[in-house]
């Protein structure tokens, strides 16, 4: 029995771009995985969070989202720097075809890095900007 082939600079892509609300956990285990839902739900739990209480801080209602983004940047590494005989193993086994990624796959992990840097660099500093100034600055 023959599987889908699982493309490993796809799988980084989505991860990277869409992986805060698990995509890329349906692509690769379908729509019965537990945490690709734990991924989704943090948007709708960030939105009603919001709608809740709209005078509070918004790093603090979108808190879910944000751990679910920077997690997703984890996985984005992981999964891109992954050997393709490792991957192939893991995702690929039944597939019958070999993965070969290309240069692509450097230029979506330097960016996911940038992304990753940013957004705990911003995260961190608005939490200390908060916590220390009560939001002097912003």
């Amino acid at each position: 029995m023959t599987t889908a082939h699982k493309n490993k600079t796809f799988a980084t892509f989505i991860t990277t771009v869409f992986g805060s609300i698990g995509l890329h956990r349906f692509y690769l285990y379908g729509a019965k995985d537990m945490w690709g839902w734990l991924h989704f739900i943090t948007l709708p739990l960030s939105l009603l969070a919001l709608a809740l209480w709209p005078e509070k801080q918004h790093i603090f209602l979108f808190a879910p989202l944000l751990i679910s983004a920077l997690i997703a940047v984890l996985e984005a590494l992981v999964t891109g720097l992954m050997p393709d005989e490792k991957w192939d193993a893991l995702r690929n086994a039944g597939s019958g075809k070999k993965s070969d990624t290309t240069w692509a796959i450097a230029v979506i992990l330097v960016f996911t890095v940038g992304l990753g840097a940013t957004g705990l660099i911003a995260a961190i500093a608005r939490t200390f900007d908060l916590l220390f100034t009560g939001g002097l600055y912003g």
